[in-house]
């Protein structure tokens, strides 16, 4: 089930900027294997006649790259899809054994868990129930005669009825980190992205054109014939561009400042005076005084007045009928779940099958509850030496970042120390919370179906969220659960976050060479401490708040060097004519520049203070270091998921993510001699420096 229109955050929650996966799968020896002989850089997958000053991708991960087929239910496969599924045995294992164990009640969080994962599973329910679950909110849709009405229903049914106009959320104030503000945010629409509505090329019609044809057919789920059902889909694409088009674009939406835009409750009455905003926050549940709303985009605000002001009810309710569907229909029967998936994974994304259904369950336990059963899998797959272990190479690497900041020959004094201080306030969060969410108050239950336990969680999220507006923000809460194989900075909390399951192969390997997990897990903490340092992550001073602790001259130069990393990353062409965006993806790619040169340096001090070993298999620690990442970085992708990336995702696909980095980096020249009129080569003038 989507989350609901109205709680939606994504635009801010885009600011905890997080390794993406780029998910592979070895048919041969599997690079995530914890257990077999072979550790460290599998030779097996190498293609050594390939030279690393040709191709060196394909030198690392040729044979892979020809042996490894994407299974069927996955769009990409590589490291992190590996480490996911393996994880995802794990924990389904743990359900299982714990539902078997009877020892939970059902007043435990443990139990909400179980329910929500049986529920999703009771497909014999699921389908006799048919759209019935929807009915309710169907009707009150159905009931809207005037401009009160649609409010009303709106505001009162937020959890249950989704709508594309506008959300009310709570999150860190950007002047004031530590208090939580109300912010007033877009609204939803069908499409991933706002490219989708507005883009005239070929592709991007025909997508609207899939579109339309999946709203015709979701509709007739809902009892319309085919023909109402085109006409009603038409309008709605032609409603959803119209609220698409005054949206920042996926540039600008990077840039917080751009949605910085306090204004007081009276000022927002009259940007919107269709809406009664008093009345409003009260019946969607703001217990709080308002005062202000951070509007996070006024131009499009004042596309929604003059949308509302039109008063054209029937479309309204034609618009809000289709996004309720869609929003639900994960929750419904397996037909309609299946016509979801057809267009937004198979069609969008390529696809061939849906994942097994308890894998997709486990999806919907980890969202929801994830806390619950993150206790379950810190218990038995996380020891206490894992954490201590990951804690020193953390320090490790912040310790080399900072030297490196110290020695930059384009930053002047003032701004070093300034960065110097943010590093030093940094949070590091590793494995697991030490206070663990609350889901007590959640009304799940084991007798509830599979929409009511979702409605129920729906409710509690939304609940909770609203009700920190005007509280101060809890640092101690996480962002991910345990169980995820990802990991985060939050520059609202100055935080890097590194949930238990990313500490396992191939990012760490205990029993593997410090060459290999500095290139590994060292890289990845590398990264999450650059964001901190990124286009986006450096407007935030230490204490989280959107400061310039800049002076205008470093600025300039560290702009300059930004465009510079976007520019090289813009001349390449994943499809034809398709492009990686240089300045969409421009956080991340100094991400993994930064994280790279990071720890690398932070290597070099363990061999200083524990000695430094000899060959490996042939290969130098510097050798190994690099040849790790690109292992890391491996991947295989469909045409189509591969597009939908590049629009949608501010992380190069993984491929160029394993090389392209390395071009700017002088170690990697020397580690594979690598000189002028090698295709690996750049010459150094032209090799972007930042950190």
């Amino acid at each position: 089930m989507k989350k609901n229109i109205i709680t939606s955050f994504a635009a801010v929650a885009a600011l905890a900027l997080v390794v993406t996966s780029c998910d592979d799968k070895d048919k041969g020896k599997d690079m995530a294997q914890a257990d077999t002989e072979e550790r460290g850089i599998i030779l097996s997958n190498m293609d050594t006649t390939v030279s690393p000053k040709k191709d060196f991708y394909n030198y690392v991960n040729g044979n892979w790259m020809k042996n490894t087929e994407i299974p069927d239910d996955q769009v990409r496969w590589g490291g992190f899809g590996v480490l996911r599924k393996s994880t995802d045995k794990d924990v389904l294992k743990i359900l299982n054994d714990a539902k078997e164990s009877g020892k939970y009640g059902p007043e435990t969080d443990q139990a909400k868990a179980l329910a929500i994962f049986s529920s999703e599973l009771d497909t014999v329910a699921r389908n006799e129930a048919g759209i019935k679950p929807l009915q309710p909110a169907l009707d009150a849709i159905a009931g809207i005669e005037t401009v009160e009405d649609f409010q009303k229903v709106m505001t009162t049914r937020a959890t249950e009825i989704s709508q594309p106009f506008f959300g009310i959320a709570a999150f860190s104030n950007p002047s004031n980190s530590a208090m939580n503000s109300a912010y007033l945010t877009p609204g939803g629409l069908g499409l991933p992205d706002r490219d989708y509505y507005t883009n005239t090329d070929p592709k991007s019609i025909e997508i609207r054109d899939k579109y339309v044809d999946h709203i015709t057919r979701m509709l007739q789920y809902l009892g319309d014939t085919e023909e109402e059902a085109r006409k009603q889909a038409e309008t709605i694409l032609a409603f959803e561009t119209k609220l698409a088009e005054p949206r920042l674009d996926k540039v600008a939406s990077r840039d917080f400042r751009n949605f910085n835009n306090p204004r007081s409750m009276e000022q927002v009455q009259n940007m919107v005076p269709a809406i009664q905003w008093q009345e409003a926050l009260k019946d969607l549940g703001v217990t709080k005084t308002v005062d202000t709303l951070i509007v996070m985009q006024p131009k499009y605000m004042e596309t929604v007045q003059n949308t509302l002001s039109q008063k054209n009810i029937d479309t309204w309710k034609t618009v809000m009928r289709w996004q309720t569907l869609n929003s639900a229909a994960g929750a419904l029967s397996t037909e309609i779940e299946r016509a979801n998936w057809e267009f937004y994974s198979q069609y969008l994304s390529g696809a061939k099958k849906q994942k097994p259904a308890d894998e997709r369950a486990l999806r919907t336990v980890n969202g929801s509850v994830g806390e619950a059963v993150g206790q379950l899998y810190v218990d038995e797959k996380f020891p206490p030496e894992a954490k201590e272990k990951a804690e020193t190479m953390i320090a490790n690497v912040i310790e080399a970042y900072q030297d490196r900041i110290m020695n930059l020959d384009w930053m002047s004094e003032e701004t070093k120390n300034k960065a110097v201080e943010k590093l030093n306030k940094f949070t590091v969060k590793i494995g697991y919370p030490d206070k663990w969410e609350d889901y007590s108050s959640m009304d799940v239950k084991a007798e509830n179906s599979y929409y009511e336990n979702m409605m129920a969680v729906s409710e509690w999220q939304f609940k909770d969220n609203l009700d920190k507006i005007n509280e101060p923000v809890d640092r101690t809460e996480w962002g991910m659960s345990p169980q995820t194989v990802n990991a985060y900075f939050n520059p609202f909390n100055n935080e890097i976050v590194f949930p238990a399951a990313i500490l396992q192969p191939p990012f760490y390997d205990y029993k593997a060479d410090e060459a290999v997990n500095y290139g590994g897990i060292g890289a990845v903490i590398g990264h999450e401490i650059s964001h901190a340092f990124d286009d986006s992550g450096a407007r935030f001073d230490g204490d989280g708040n959107l400061v310039n602790w800049w002076t205008d001259e470093d600025l300039e130069k560290f702009t300059q060097r930004g465009n510079a990393l976007a520019e090289q990353y813009d001349k390449v062409e994943v499809l034809d004519s398709v492009f990686i965006n240089g300045k969409f993806t421009l956080g991340e790619n100094i991400g993994d520049l930064g994280g790279l040169l990071g720890a690398y340096d932070g290597l070099q001090k363990f061999y200083e203070e524990n000695g430094r070993p000899g060959k490996i298999d042939g290969f130098t620690p510097e050798q190994r270091f690099f040849m790790s990442w690109a292992t890391v970085w491996r991947t295989k992708q469909r045409d189509e998921a591969l597009r939908t990336q590049i629009k949608t995702d501010p992380h190069s696909p993984g491929m160029y993510r394993a090389t392209e980095p390395l071009k700017n980096i002088d170690a990697f020249y020397e580690a594979f001699d690598i000189k002028e009129g090698d295709p690996m080569y750049v010459a150094p003038e032209d090799r972007v420096r930042i950190w």
